[in-house]
């Protein structure tokens, strides 16, 4: 159970006691101020009978103890533990006894002041001894320092063994709590960004006759804010951590695919998202000047580690592109252009008298779905330079005419079957044929003016292929789509990317099989993800096995999975407005509308989006019908 709210953490057990095992314990910043937290009363750990997530940063734990000789077997005493990622606990005791009672309470603390990359490797370093500061206790290292402090004060502190104590009197029916605050020394209290008014998301919500969609939505708003992260250099930017617990930094290519599904909520995002990386673009006259730099990323079994800079670098102009549709003020827009810009010219620099984009290393292959980010970047790259008075669009579209005449000759295998795209083309021209999800990317397009979507890599009786095999059973596990179809060679349903559900794959397909109009496999897809979300709380893991669902079965959790992360609480969003199909296009004063004809989860109602910088509220019938409730003035709307 991990509260968030970044730089806070707080790590537990459904059984409420941190113990110092794993990864128990209260962090800020990566470092864990505190790892243990034991408590007893009356001599006797509370028997715990209920643990859970009340919002993304506090989880509420209970337990119960007989503390009188005359209780008999029900309990007398319930205590109840209230945990917040940014270093608080609230422990409250309520009597239930029809006498007085006198009930002592220890609570035993320690830490070792590890980072989060030391204890996740599985050497996080002894326990520190304490020493009795203020109203609590304290612990230092090289590493650092950090304090506990306790309302009320104990009445007794034991440095040696880390342990504080109380006395309190209990009438019948009556209650005492204690608050614990955990900080580094020096540190003031935890200002999470999405818990401010400055938060850039939009508090949307979902209603309608399927009841999960209000949990989604609203847990999936406030995993978001809870990754917010400030750009140290300039505060008043903020962008999305990658995930917890163990990306709690920026990842660039994540968090332009984050921001871009979020647009619903907002522009502000994107803006900060953008600024932020836009500082780290890279400079000068090199082979890798206008890339904004990103590590390696496992590709699977059948080809070598991609790399996310390329998808960063593509995924840029896309974003600023889009985000101008939804309501980017133009002053903004104008403000980053120049750094699209030189992602375009990195791309076509890349490219270079070819054809396809390959990764900037050697020997690496024709990627499928990195030419599906390129042949994006360069027509909505196209669209935004054309709408700024800038040149170079002309080019752009040439290329990707050209990229798609080649693609479909070059990286489309045929059989019997009726085909299916290659993952791959290795330097030496043998394709690589396993299907995977990293092919839903060809049904990622991307808006353009006036509703309208761009065209993709595949002509329309390649793409009706590509749905039937999304949707075939190799691929849907019945809880989303599979990272590699379970009938290729390789397949692992815990693999990163060879066989485990992804949530963000999983929603751009839904996304863009919905587009396409084939609604009948989008709503597989949706309902598997939807059923999956109600398993895991409604926090939707990154990733989780790719096991085949069956009557009574659940998916299983992946252990190396973040949760929450940005690209699947960000997913959730797209799940939910991809039902009302919102095309919006502010600098032209329209928004189209495309919902799902098919109503999947039948009515739904989605209030407090923002289009055009207002807020914008629609709902879609049992029929499938759309009708805007709220919306900026002078917006057009187009079916």
């Amino acid at each position: 159970m991990i509260c968030v709210a970044l730089p806070g953490l707080a790590i537990s057990t459904n059984q409420g006691q941190l113990t110092g095992r794993g990864l128990e314990g209260f962090y800020r910043a990566g470092r864990r101020v505190l790892s243990r937290c034991q408590l007893r009363v009356a001599g006797r750990e509370p028997l715990a009978v209920q643990a859970r997530m009340t919002t993304a940063d506090c989880a509420r734990f209970v337990g119960t103890l007989r503390v009188s000789p005359q209780a008999g077997p029900d309990p007398d005493v319930v205590v109840e533990r209230t945990r917040h990622a940014d270093g608080t606990e609230r422990i409250t005791l309520n009597s239930a006894a029809v006498r007085p009672l006198r009930v002592p309470v220890e609570v035993a603390l320690g830490t070792d002041l590890a980072d989060l990359g030391g204890i996740a490797w599985g050497n996080p370093g002894p326990e520190l001894p304490a020493s009795v500061h203020d109203s609590g206790l304290r612990w230092s290292s090289p590493r650092g320092n950090s304090t506990v402090t306790a309302d009320p004060p104990p009445t007794d502190a034991l440095a040696s063994a880390g342990l504080l104590r109380w006395e309190f009197a209990l009438r019948p029916g009556g209650s005492a709590s204690i608050e614990l605050r955990v900080r580094p020394d020096g540190a003031g209290p935890l200002r999470a960004v999405g818990r401010t008014a400055t938060s850039p998301l939009a508090s949307a919500r979902a209603s309608g006759d399927d009841p999960r969609v209000q949990a989604l939505m609203r847990t999936s708003v406030e995993d978001l804010q809870a990754l917010l992260l400030r750009d140290p250099a300039l505060p008043s930017h903020t962008h999305l951590a990658a995930g917890v617990p163990w990306r709690c930094g920026p990842a660039p290519a994540d968090a332009l695919a984050a921001a871009r599904m979020t647009l619903p909520l907002g522009t502000r995002l994107a803006v900060g998202t953008l600024r932020t990386l836009a500082r780290t673009q890279l400079r000068g006259q090199g082979q890798q000047s206008g890339m904004i730099p990103g590590p390696l990323r496992d590709a699977g079994t059948h080809l070598p580690p991609g790399c996310t800079g390329t998808e960063a670098t593509l995924l840029f102009p896309v974003l600023l592109a889009e985000a101008r549709r939804w309501g980017m003020p133009e002053a903004e827009a104008a403000e980053l252009l120049p750094v699209a810009e030189r992602c375009l010219t990195w791309l076509r620099t890349t490219v270079g008298d070819g054809t396809y984009l390959r990764d900037p290393h050697p020997g690496s292959p024709v990627r499928c779905e990195t030419q599906a980010h390129a042949h994006r970047a360069a027509l909505l790259g196209a669209d935004l330079l054309d709408a700024c008075g800038r040149p170079g669009g002309a080019g752009l579209r040439d290329w990707a005419g050209a990229l798609r005449a080649a693609f479909r000759a070059d990286l489309w295998i045929d059989d019997v079957g009726g085909g299916r795209p290659a993952a791959a083309r290795t330097p030496d021209g043998r394709l690589v044929p396993q299907l995977g999800a990293a092919a839903v990317h060809l049904l990622d397009t991307g808006l353009l003016g006036g509703g309208e979507l761009a065209p993709g890599l595949l002509d329309k009786v390649r793409t009706e292929q590509l749905a039937r095999l999304l949707g075939a059973p190799a691929m849907d596990s019945g809880w989303g789509l599979r990272g590699l179809g379970a009938k290729e060679a390789g397949h692992n349903p815990f693999g990163h990317r060879s066989g485990a559900v992804r949530v963000h794959a999983t929603a751009l397909a839904v996304a863009g099989l919905a587009a396409a109009d084939y609604e009948k496999e989008a709503s597989a897809l949706l309902r598997g993800v939807l059923a999956a979300a109600e398993a895991f709380g409604h926090r939707l893991p990154e990733m989780y096995a790719g096991e085949q669902r069956t009557d009574g079965s659940a998916p299983l959790p992946h252990p190396a999975a973040c949760r929450p992360a940005a690209t699947s609480a960000a997913a959730g969003v797209l799940l939910l407005t991809t039902l009302a199909g919102i095309r919006p296009d502010a600098p032209g004063g329209t928004v189209t509308l495309r919902p799902m004809r098919s109503a999947p989860l039948g009515e739904i109602v989605l209030t407090g989006l923002r289009v055009a910088g207002a807020p914008f509220s629609i709902r879609v019938s049992r029929l499938g019908l759309a009708m805007v409730e709220e919306a900026a003035d002078g917006l057009q709307l187009r079916a």
